[in-house]
């Protein structure tokens, strides 16, 4: 494949120059831990009586690193380490065997990165000056630095590749490892042995089986990565790496600097899809959800952008509300069933997560890291993903609120970095639901970072009834149905255009009282300046509602610009659009998009207004209703006082 202009290309024969030096670190080095606390014994040269670990490796022959007698008792054998877990076999087990040649990879991979990573610098005539003695003073912080620097890059990308290239070995099993201590920066081999070293002691305290070797191996390479990137943020010199990008042929491995590269796979879902008329009623939140499942297949994996995030109308994220029992699990059983049918169609990964309140978590900044993790798999640029949070109320506190937990408030801080913070890049690739029965009960910073909102109210009508007592039925009776069409209600286009005209006009009580009094004054909202008006008596009414409030509108208006689905067929033959190129499918889109009108407009900040509203008067009287309840309980307790005083 042709490279960016700004990747270049890491040959092959430089990664397999490194390979005799990566095996040697493999089969044994020497390293006294300086930062991290040595809790575990090295793996023991002699397994039982007549087997050794080392039978089945070779001998290194490499002056300084270990062979059969270590030089000092932290010396290190990780493929000895291995071998401890399989009860005496003699033999290599096909894991192991991949588990070792993905290590070898990886460190052959950091090694050659470290080797570009000087090319690029003054490091590499720096370090032939010093071998020589002809190292000046002044440059001596300059080499030190560089040094530094180049150890950093080589141990992420060594964590980076680990983590790529061992994907594959990947089962359910996950391994929590602790935090990683032993980062070392004087140069990259002495970092690389401290790498080693650390992970040592990690697999002697988790891996009991091929499994947990993996699991702690990949939770190892997580940690390091994370720790790497923080420490190179107070390294003066680690900007030509992290703005750099490499490419890995052999491999599909991109390396982009301290960004983490994640190998596109899609876990195995368990889900119980739905088909779109078994979503019976929320017009508008299943029409949206349809086509928002089209929409995130139009990515395009080679220059990793959506056109419908560059034209506008991508939703990014959006926040489902309604009453128990009205549908917003099967909404997601059907909006997750969609985009799993049509990425099998494509041959695209896929990748469901759900951010639960099992991710709550009582360890200081544990809640925080689930939330990043879950964040880092949906949005993930090699799959199309879909994220999702439900009962969002219990699991991300609201600030200020003294009843929310630390690990609340931290999911609630990761998510609003992740949704619409300073680094938040859209991609177009995946999307995050935020689902609950108690939005007013969601931090309103939190809630305003969904870009879209469906009200998620159930049937409504007497056709919506008879359809989901039919669906709910089943076939295993003789009922008759009677005087009725099945589905014909579920129609999507004539009941969506019905519900986007039902909001002509305000619905809560309080934004129509704005709507009236603003209607009074300036007449028919039909210009820019009119709605503007009529905006900034909403703001003056519910202070809460921001700019951030318009932006949201302003990208549902897009969205509605967009008013089209993608046909059917683009989605069943790849071919006609998924397989085109990004242009191709951007004029493809444009040529379907429709222009913006006053209606949209109107009806779109009616609908946003409406659910601030509604949240809003929500939130007050459950305020009033608590107050009330505590007052009656600080009469009733000074009721029983008083008597028994008496």
């Amino acid at each position: 494949m042709s490279l960016p202009r700004d990747t270049m290309e890491l040959g092959e024969e430089d990664i397999l120059k490194h390979y005799p030096a990566a095996v040697e670190m493999l089969m044994g080095i020497d390293h006294t831990p300086r930062l991290a606390q040595a809790r575990l014994i090295p793996s023991s040269p002699e397994r039982s009586p007549g087997v050794s670990a080392m039978n089945r490796r070779f001998r290194s022959t490499t002056p300084g690193m270990i062979t059969r007698t270590m030089s000092r008792p932290d010396g290190v054998r990780l493929l000895d380490r291995f071998a401890e877990m399989d009860d005496d076999d003699p033999l290599t087990s096909t894991v192991q065997a991949a588990v070792a040649m993905g290590l070898r990879r990886a460190l052959a991979i950091a090694l050659a990165v470290g080797d570009a990573f000087a090319d690029q610098t003054p490091l590499t005539e720096l370090k032939r000056a010093n071998l020589e003695g002809r190292l000046s003073e002044p440059r001596k912080l300059e080499f030190s630095e560089l040094l530094a620097a180049e150890a950093l890059a080589v141990l992420y990308t060594f964590g980076n590749a680990m983590s790529f290239l061992l994907a594959a070995q990947a089962t359910e099993r996950t391994v929590e490892v602790g935090s990683v201590d032993e980062v070392l920066t004087d140069n990259a081999p002495l970092a690389l042995h401290g790498a080693i070293w650390e992970l040592d002691q990690k697999l002697a305290a988790h891996a009991t089986d091929d499994a947990t070797l993996v699991a702690t191996i990949l939770a190892y390479a997580e940690q390091l990565m994370e720790k790497v990137a923080l420490r190179a943020e107070g390294e003066p010199r680690t900007g030509p790496f992290g703005t750099a990008s490499y490419r890995v042929e052999a491999d599909d491995f991109t390396i982009s600097g301290f960004t983490p590269a994640r190998r596109g796979k899609g876990a195995a879902l368990v889900m119980s899809f739905k088909k779109p008329h078994e979503v019976v009623g929320n017009h508008i939140a299943k029409y949206q959800a349809m086509r928002l499942a089209k929409m995130v297949m139009a990515y395009d994996f080679e220059k990793r952008l959506n056109p419908f995030a560059e034209l506008g109308g991508f939703i990014f994220t959006f926040m489902g509300d309604g009453k128990p029992g009205t549908g917003k699990t099967t909404l997601i059983q059907m909006m997750a069933g969609l985009i799993n049918e049509y990425c099998q169609v494509a041959g695209y990964a896929f990748r469901y997560q759900n951010l639960s309140i099992e991710n709550v978590d009582s360890y200081q900044g544990k809640s925080g890291q689930n939330a990043k993790a879950f964040i880092t798999n949906v949005m993930d640029p090699n799959v199309i993903g879909f994220g999702t949070v439900d009962d969002i109320d219990q699991i991300a506190g609201k600030r200020g609120d003294r009843q929310s937990s630390a690990g609340q408030q931290e999911i609630t801080a990761v998510l609003m970095e992740a949704f619409s913070g300073a680094g938040t890049v859209v991609r177009g690739n995946c999307t995050f639901g935020m689902f609950s029965n108690y939005p007013e009960n969601v931090d309103d910073a939190l809630r305003q970072r969904a870009g879209a909102r469906f009200l998620v109210d159930g049937p409504q009508t007497r056709d919506d009834y008879i359809d989901i007592l039919a669906l709910l039925m089943g076939k295993n009776h003789k009922i008759p149905l009677g005087d009725h069409e099945l589905y014909a209600a579920q129609e999507i286009k004539r009941a969506v255009a019905a519900s986007f005209e039902s909001h002509n006009q305000p619905k809560e009580d309080g934004l129509i009282r704005v709507w009236d009094q603003t209607q009074a004054k300036i007449g028919k909202l039909d210009t820019i300046a009119k709605i503007g008006t009529y905006l900034k008596a909403i703001q003056e009414a519910d202070e809460r509602f921001t700019g951030r409030s318009i932006k949201n509108i302003t990208d549902a208006i897009k969205v509605r610009a967009m008013d089209f689905e993608l046909p059917d067929e683009w989605m069943e033959t790849p071919e006609l659009f998924l397989f085109k190129s990004y242009e191709e499918k951007k004029a493809m889109i444009e040529d379907l998009s429709r222009p913006i009108t006053v209606d949209m407009v109107i009806q779109e900040v009616n609908r946003y207004a409406d659910s601030e509203f509604r949240y809003a008067d929500k939130s007050d009287e459950v305020a009033i209703e608590n107050m009330v309840r505590d007052f009656g309980r600080q009469e009733e307790a000074k009721r029983r006082y008083l008597e028994t005083k008496g």
